[in-house]
């Protein structure tokens, strides 16, 4: 029998017949080994303890203590476990599919009556018993024809549908759980009671049509999530409950912000209050772009086909755009028009009128352009993600030896609004050239080291995306982490060389004759949309004073009062405050906690006794203890908390 080599992470390597699996590798080893092994890691592939092993390779094998692997075992056997529990009570349901996810899993089945939340206590309990039996899992690699048979004979008509669809020369492997069998390309772990039976927990049920499409039978999905042990578990239902607490969706109704309704969906409804932080956000930016050498525009929302042809959006997007069709008067044919889907082409055309010098760049073109883009129901989600959405866009057009720079600066501008806004850290990764591509490897050399330097010159820590940057430039992405821990990607900085050529931009160099300038595209907040759903999670409601929607209320406590209220009042709004009366005939308590749900972040109250004195009795979102403070010093500390970051000092 031939040898093959292995070699282990320490750089030792050892000679075993071919066709060893991982789990006789790690018995050659030691028993505890062998005993603690779930997987293996073969040349970078998670690999599973009985599968063989042909060829010389690189191998680590993986115990709970490798989080990954483990994990990603866990659920996956979940899955496995979880659709035999439901088969088990209810034999007539079908099986469809049922992947890995994020901190889980979910199993999509086709079942006449729907699943209850009593339905999924059943499925844990039996899961459970499943997961205390100690089956055996075994796997064998069969043929098509097996396999089709097989499952026609069972009447698993999907399992037949993902069989034929398996390309030809790939594997088709069968698993069993005791004696329950699944389609799945593994790894699995070695029996059920590996799984810990503590750690896992079904979440919900939802509609799901086959293979996505909606012309398909329409699925129910039960989700699930799991961990490695029970503390693990714990502590992720406490993350959910947090951001729960948070969704800027309730908080948004709470605080009477925005809504959406299906007479246009994806679209906000943007209340006053919300409109009132819409527009702090967008007289904030429009400030700091200014003030770094923006100059700011406004493009059409409907654009004519033939640029988006030129542009090569129509190919590549027009299933994600909103179409309109025009009879023009005298004209032959409807006119095709588009709302648009991003700015960048619009933009081509600004920079196109003129004669344009290398003495005109850099050339800094900002717009909150208001944008549209067909995205399915499904995927909506509140602010995340709509349909229509302003865009805090801007395209700068320079030389390639400007890239660096400009990159530059662009970091630094989007660390202090970064900052100002409350994330004070963030991530940055660095996309580079895709396989396909357009331009020369000596332009994406010096775009992708111009990129690299700029990065250095603020921070030493990036992460590198090899082959992940867009087909017509590198880009760099950059991820906010909120008060929770998530993570949310909202800026990014573009090269683009394609666009100029298509759309036959072009300055004068110092030699007089006509050069492509590079397009930089490049945002900050994303959308204001999605950035004020962040914000209002990030802070759960409790925006900076600069940015709440009412800064102050002022709350009678007494009716005699009122006029004291309205003087108040009047003084708070002539120092630039947002500030409100409150004087029904409410009490005091009601109208704290009614202010308080709707995040008001001060509250003052007057009696009798402030209106004597003149003075307010404060009391801060969040605090128990009040102070008593005159009314020019409360004017005065809160007219100096409202300035915006960047005008304050």
């Amino acid at each position: 029998m031939s040898q093959i080599s292995l070699t282990f992470p320490d750089g030792n390597a050892r000679d075993y017949p071919a066709g060893t699996t991982p789990a006789q590798v790690a018995e050659s080893i030691s028993k505890s080994l062998a005993k603690a092994a779930i997987s293996a890691t073969v040349n970078g592939a998670h690999w599973d303890l009985q599968w063989p092993i042909d060829a010389d390779a690189e191998i680590a094998i993986n115990t709970m203590k490798d989080d990954g692997p483990a994990c990603e075992l866990i659920r996956h056997d979940l899955a496995h476990i979880m659709a035999r529990a439901v088969q088990e009570l209810w034999p007539e349901v079908q099986v469809t599919i049922g992947p890995v996810i994020e901190n889980g899993w979910y199993y999509d089945f086709d079942r006449a009556e729907p699943f209850t939340p009593d339905d999924l206590g059943a499925i844990e309990k039996k899961m459970k018993e499943i997961i205390n039996a100690r089956d055996a899992v075994r796997t064998e690699v069969w043929t098509r024809e097996e396999a089709i048979l097989h499952y026609r004979r069972a009447h698993e008509p999907y399992k037949v549908e993902l069989v034929e669809a398996i390309p030809e020369g790939q594997p088709i492997r069968m698993y069993w759980h005791g004696d329950w069998q699944d389609l799945c390309r593994g790894p699995h772990l070695q029996h059920t009671g590996q799984v810990p039976a503590d750690a896992f927990k079904l979440m919900k049920v939802a509609g799901a049509y086959w293979r996505g499409d909606s012309s398909r039978p329409q699925l129910q999905r039960i989700y699930g999530v799991a961990f490695r042990t029970r503390d693990e578990l714990k502590a992720h239902l406490t993350f959910l409950e947090e951001a729960e607490k948070r969704d800027h969706r309730r908080l948004g109704r709470e605080m009477k912000l925005f809504h959406f309704q299906e007479e246009a969906p994806g679209m906000v409804f943007w209340h006053p209050d919300g409109w009132t932080v819409y527009r702090q956000m967008e007289d904030y930016m429009r400030r700091r772009l200014s003030k770094a050498g923006y100059k700011e525009i406004k493009t059409p929302q409907v654009v004519d086909r033939k640029l988006w042809e030129a542009s090569g959006h129509w190919d590549k997007y027009h299933e994600n755009m909103f179409i309109t069709e025009i009879d023009e008067e005298h004209a032959n044919e409807k006119r095709m028009n588009a709302l648009k889907p991003m700015n960048c082409p619009c933009h081509v055309q600004i920079f196109n009128q003129g004669l344009k010098s290398y003495r005109d760049l850099p050339l800094r073109l900002a717009e909150f352009g208001s944008c549209h883009r067909y995205e399915p129901h499904g995927a909506l989600h509140g602010l995340m993600r709509v349909r229509g959405f302003t865009q805090d866009d801007a395209h700068i057009f320079c030389t390639e030896d400007q890239i660096e720079s400009e990159c530059a600066a662009f970091i630094e501008l989007l660390s202090d609004i970064y900052r100002d806004t409350g994330f004070a850290s963030f991530d940055i990764k660095l996309s580079t050239r895709p396989e396909v591509r357009v331009g020369s490897d000596e332009i994406w050399d010096k775009a992708e080291a111009a990129l690299e330097n700029a990065i250095l010159k603020v921070r030493n820590d990036y992460e590198v995306d090899p082959g992940e940057g867009a087909f017509y430039g590198p880009k760099l992405d950059f991820k906010l982490t909120d008060a929770i821990g998530r993570e949310w990607q909202c800026g990014t900085f573009q090269a683009d060389f394609n666009m100029p050529e298509r759309l036959d931009a072009n300055y004068i160099g110092p030699d007089g004759e006509k050069h492509r300038p590079v397009m930089l595209h490049r945002a900050i907040l994303g959308s204001f949309e999605r950035f004020i759903g962040i914000l209002i999670e990030n802070y759960s409601g409790r925006l900076p004073f600069w940015l709440a929607p009412r800064q102050v209320v002022v709350a009678s406590i007494v009716s005699e009062v009122d006029p004291y209220v309205e003087e108040v009042v009047s003084l708070l709004k002539a120092a630039g405050l947002r500030a409100e009366a409150d004087t029904r005939n409410e009490k005091i308590n009601y109208k704290v906690r009614e202010h308080s749900v709707g995040k008001v972040p001060a509250i003052l109250a007057i009696g009798q006794r402030e209106a004597e004195d003149r003075t307010v009795t404060l009391r801060r979102l969040g605090e128990k203890e009040t102070r008593v403070l005159s009314l020019d010093d409360i004017v005065a500390t809160l007219a100096q908390e409202a300035v915006p970051p960047d005008l304050a000092g």
